[in-house]
């Protein structure tokens, strides 16, 4: 074997699903491959029904839930112990799911403040109080609220994410008391599995948390299903999210979904601040977030002017080697998801779509890919694509922008670029979204304010950290003479 081999063998991570931080014995393995250029990162040991089924009565069977003091204690830990080990974990992000390295550190930055803001809320008490000597018919009393852990929660995560979304599920059901199985993407699993066990390291009990892979009828579907889970979590597609709303049973059911944003620009607007967020919204994590700009809707007496500014910004979002620092957009999630994605372009062009910058495919490889003369009804119009993708559409006036903006089965989130007060009270007002941010891209958000969207992108639960935290809970309510 030569010695680069030799080096390439030892750098690949064996990891294992984990039944309360114990490795579980399958004898099936995952290959986690790099979508850039192929190379093995790792390996993860995947569990079968009978761990399923394990994972769930050691969660149940569990042991003493952590005080508020104590969940505080291993979420600021955890959160310090996540900036020591940065390097190790954007790297790792990278290899395995070919975001360029910027993305990855970026994403460390995010999970980091979600475990910040997770421990912040153990230190509060979020009961309330109501006097009950308020009417003519009340009594002396008062009554209190406070929210109690539920019994066990499943958390499903995306690709796209590999530790972000996971912070998200986990740490606020930890913050809350509640124990959790994770079942991160097949697509990118050892960032999810470091985490979890970095938690360990925080000091967590290893019956609150378990993390489960293997085959969908064997795990996620049981996970679903099983009448002992009182919460699912679910990040993902639309045709999953409403298939978990089918068989989940009598349990909460939180679904994220997908998202098909617009960033409408007005005639009003800085051209050079819609150029700026139109590139950012479009490219960065090559495209692959929910509230991602999907639709770039600029007012037509505008649009030649828009367009050739953003053509310009454009071409300084590099493709290339996810490692390299130069790098500002690396892979799609696989080379099968690039070809969706240039067949989709390929589809509009049909329509009498024009490309005026990138569109090319290596791989997993798409470059940054602007297109104008865009057809209303054109499938990366109506359906979200999930990539660096930037079509161009026109519109007359307001009235139309609402309508176009409003047209497709999404309603997540959505950026208006206008200097006119008036022009942007009526966006929030009429835009049938979960979010509307004014100069400034759709996913603009901190990590504990509430975000979740409507229509298809979910059922208008929101997340954020203390949304969750009350999503992971339950409300009880007592008397007390007073």
């Amino acid at each position: 074997m030569k010695e680069e081999e030799i080096i390439a063998t030892e750098n690949i991570i064996k990891l294992a699903s984990l039944i309360a931080g114990k490795p579980v014995s399958s004898g099936q393995q995952l290959n986690v491959k790099s979508p850039y250029d192929g190379r093995l990162v790792g390996t993860v040991e995947l569990a079968t029904l009978s761990h399923t089924n394990a994972a769930i009565e050691t969660a149940l069977k569990g042991g003493s839930v952590p005080n508020r003091y104590e969940r505080y204690t291993i979420l600021d830990k955890a959160r310090t112990l996540l900036l020591e080990r940065k390097e190790e974990f954007a790297q790792l992000i990278t290899a395995e799911s070919g975001l360029c390295i910027a993305e990855s550190n970026y994403e460390i930055g995010r999970a980091h403040d979600v475990l910040l803001f997770a421990a912040i809320e153990c230190l509060k008490d979020n009961g309330q109080i109501y006097s009950c000597d308020i009417s003519p018919n009340g009594k002396q009393r008062k009554i209190f609220t406070t929210y109690e852990p539920l019994k066990l929660a499943v958390a499903i995560t995306p690709f796209n994410h590999p530790l972000n979304q996971v912070a998200h599920k986990i740490a606020p059901a930890l913050a809350a008391g509640t124990p959790v199985i994770l079942k991160p993407s097949e697509k990118t699993p050892l960032t999810a599995i470091r985490f979890v066990e970095l938690l360990y390291e925080a000091g967590l009990p290893p019956h609150m948390l378990s993390v489960l892979l293997g085959d969908t009828k064997e795990v996620a579907e049981i996970l679903v299903q099983d009448a002992r889970i009182d919460v699912v979590s679910f990040t993902g597609s639309v045709a999953v999210g409403k298939m978990i709303a089918k068989t989940a049973g009598y349990k909460k059911i939180i679904l994220e979904l997908g998202g098909n944003d617009p960033l409408i620009v007005l005639e009003d607007a800085d051209l050079e601040l819609a150029v700026e967020l139109a590139a950012e919204g479009s490219f960065r994590n090559s495209g692959q977030r929910c509230t991602a700009v999907k639709r770039i809707l600029v007012q037509e007496s505008i649009v030649e002017a828009f367009t050739t500014r953003f053509v310009e910004k454009a071409k300084e979002y590099t493709c290339g080697d996810p490692a390299d620092p130069e790098t500002k957009v690396g892979t799609v999630i696989d080379e099968q998801s690039a070809i969706y994605l240039e067949n989709v372009i390929q589809k509009a062009v049909n329509q009498g779509a024009k490309v005026l910058l990138g569109g090319k495919r290596t791989g997993a490889l798409l470059e940054p890919t602007v297109i104008t003369a865009v057809p209303r009804d054109a499938q990366m119009v109506m359906q979200e694509s999930f990539g660096p993708l930037a079509p161009i559409l026109k519109f007359k006036d307001i009235d139309d922008a609402i309508e176009l903006a409003n047209s497709t089965a999404f309603g997540l989130s959505s950026g208006i670029i206008t200097n006119n007060m008036g022009h942007a009270i009526r966006f929030v007002k009429e835009l049938k979204v979960g979010t509307v941010n004014i100069n400034e891209v759709p996913g603009y958000r901190i990590e504990n304010s509430p975000f979740g969207g409507i229509k298809d992108s979910g059922l208008g639960i929101k997340e954020g950290v203390i949304e969750a935290i009350k999503c992971f809970s339950y409300m009880k309510t007592f008397s007390m003479p007073w």
